[in-house]
């Protein structure tokens, strides 16, 4: 199984190229070009097929047996300046597929099954400068982190009461290397396999005499992670300022969420989720100095027969902290965080829509935008020590994506 395994995963991480699309934290917003069209939201707005993943209860919005095939392309722009100028990230074109299937086995039981890539982080400097420089400040660091879950959603639906469970399988890979101007550092990549589950919720409020409102709730465990040799190696030759090297734990955090949707004039939707993710408990982000994060997406849909507009909103202030630059460790996490894992983004824009063939062949498509985020970090103690070229060091960085999906109904 695991053989196999590999090899579907190794088919989708290498389409997603080098993996650098994170958006909130290392997690993409939404899961399909419906829920990213309104924002990234769907914990109270079913999506179809598409929400086996970001709330199984929702899955009880599907009439028949319904599949969805989707390709994200992600653009990110990212520029470093480690002191010696700005360098550009190559790591600028992505490749995201997903698949998604349900269908509705009676009026009570739905049953799904899922391949998503669903999230990342990374950046490319390795063609940057020369390694007798150092590659401008950069190191010529490529970091490269991909997450697969593989989930089998189950969903039971009675008057407005809707209840879902997603066992998960996650497949990561993770690679850190970099030149420090003496030797290379990190060789090949760290892969494991870990398990979680999704559990969401969702009720009717028309049954209690609120008609066209729904409210929604969700629970995804933390996926415990350990990517032999990656971060102990890479932190291995920083060990006498970060206090020793940290190990290959990289825990995904446990996220809560609740929604509502409100239906009205028949054709208009509006929507709201909040999230929080929890990375300061998660092994790994919590060594870097991530701090929780909580999300807030706003969403609208207006819909005809054979059509449907969607635009959105989501904010959640990047899970990056600035240490004290005036100490060996936090001076060492501020370089790292920006250089390695530039998750600054903060605000993201979103437009999308469905047109329908047929009551059997759709297709979505969605526009993310996030704009530019520049954030600048205290490195002072590095320069102080002739460890690095500047007591300051900064990014900047922001994304487009564009996804296409294909339905079929059946």
């Amino acid at each position: 199984m695991k053989r196999s395994i590999n090899i579907t995963v190794a088919v989708m991480i290498s389409l997603s190229g080098t993996s650098a699309f994170a958006i909130n934290g290392d997690l993409l917003i939404g899961v399909g070009a419906k829920s990213r069209g309104m924002g990234g939201l769907g914990i109270a707005k079913s999506h179809g097929a598409e929400s086996g993943l970001v709330n199984p209860a929702m899955l009880t919005g599907i009439s028949d047996t319904e599949i969805s095939i989707t390709s994200t392309f992600f653009m990110p722009v990212a520029y470093y300046d480690g002191g010696a100028g700005e360098e550009y990230s190559t790591s600028d074109m992505t490749l995201i597929p997903e698949l998604s299937l349900a269908t509705k086995i009676d009026d009570n039981f739905y049953l799904g099954f899922g391949i998503w890539v669903t999230g990342g982080l990374g950046a490319d400097y390795s063609k940057s400068g020369t390694v007798a420089n150092g590659g401008n400040g950069t190191m010529q660091m490529l970091t490269k982190l991909g997450l697969v879950k593989f989930g089998v959603p189950l969903a039971y639906k009675t008057d407005g009461l809707s209840v879902g469970v997603t066992p998960i399988l996650q497949y990561g890979v993770l690679d850190i290397h970099f030149n420090n101007g003496v030797n290379s550092v990190g060789d090949g990549e760290g892969k494991d396999i870990g398990f979680g589950y999704n559990f969401g919720l969702s009720y009717d409020l028309a049954y209690v005499g609120l008609e066209n409102v729904l409210v929604g709730a969700v629970y995804k465990s933390s996926i415990k992670m350990n990517y032999n040799g990656q971060i102990s190696a890479a932190t291995e030759a920083f060990s006498t300022l970060l206090g020793g090297a940290m190990s290959d734990s990289l825990e995904q955090p446990a996220e809560i969420g609740v929604g509502v949707s409100y239906k009205f004039l028949n054709k208009h939707t509006i929507a709201f989720d909040y999230k929080h993710i929890q990375w300061e408990d998660a092994e790994g982000y919590s060594d870097f100095g991530w701090k929780n994060q909580n999300i807030y997406i706003f969403g609208y849909e207006y819909a005809e027969d054979t059509w449907a507009l969607r635009a959105g909103y989501n904010y959640a202030k990047s899970p990056l902290r600035e240490q004290d630059g005036s100490k060996p460790a936090g001076a060492t996490l501020n370089m790292f965080n920006l250089l390695g894992f530039p998750v600054n983004i903060e605000s993201h824009y979103t437009v999308g829509g469905t047109y329908y063939f047929n009551d059997k062949i759709s297709v979505d498509a969605a526009f993310v935008y996030a704009d530019e985020q520049s954030n600048t970090y205290d490195t002072s103690y590095l320069y102080a020590n002739s460890l690095s070229a500047a007591d300051e060091v900064s990014v900047r960085h922001s994304q487009m994506s564009l996804s296409l999906q294909l339905n079929y109904n059946f």
